[in-house]
């Protein structure tokens, strides 16, 4: 049995192994109320993780271009951007998956042809990961444009307050 074979018959296995992974790096108290609040409404980011987690494997096992992920990558990156996670640790979730991948293969049904098929599936990872790595630093930048201007229109609107300010004429 192929690599992509096991991939596609363990994908409900996988995928709720890497969202417990994802989850984990969430204190306890958040991992609990992420996992058990079903209410897309009172929980949305536990039903992003959710929905784009299962359209990223898809395409990754799928070798679809990442540009048509990209959406459900994007959706999880924005919110790991916005958290208190360093780099490292908001997209270490995508590395996670080659263990889980591995963990979940059955190596001896595999055989020593489909060694290039699993290096070749680590590649695409890697990729992923790049890509999640350009989206993580693209919402931090917004994000320190928007903490800039917000200080920015808030001294403004201080010394126009204190009357220190000065039209200048054209």
């Amino acid at each position: 049995m192929s690599i992509k074979q096991q991939l596609i018959e363990k994908k409900d296995l996988i995928i709720k192994t890497w969202r417990s992974a994802l989850l984990g790096s969430y204190p306890e108290a958040t991992q609990r109320f992420l996992i058990r609040e079903k209410d897309q409404f009172a929980n949305p980011v536990g039903q992003s993780i959710h929905k784009n987690i299962s359209g990223i494997y898809h395409a990754l096992i799928e070798d679809e271009d990442f540009d048509t992920v990209s959406s459900n990558l994007e959706e999880i990156i924005k919110i790991r951007a916005v958290q208190d996670f360093i780099p490292s640790d908001a997209l270490l979730f995508i590395f996670q998956l080659k263990s889980i991948i591995r963990s979940s293969l059955d190596f001896k049904s595999i055989g020593n042809s489909s060694v290039n098929e699993l290096n070749s599936l680590d590649v695409r990872i890697d990729e992923l990961a790049l890509k999640a790595f350009d989206i993580y630093s693209m919402c931090r930048q917004k994000l320190y444009e928007i903490r800039v201007n917000e200080v920015q229109n808030q001294v403004g609107s201080l010394l126009k307050r204190a009357n220190l300010t000065v039209e200048i004429p054209d």
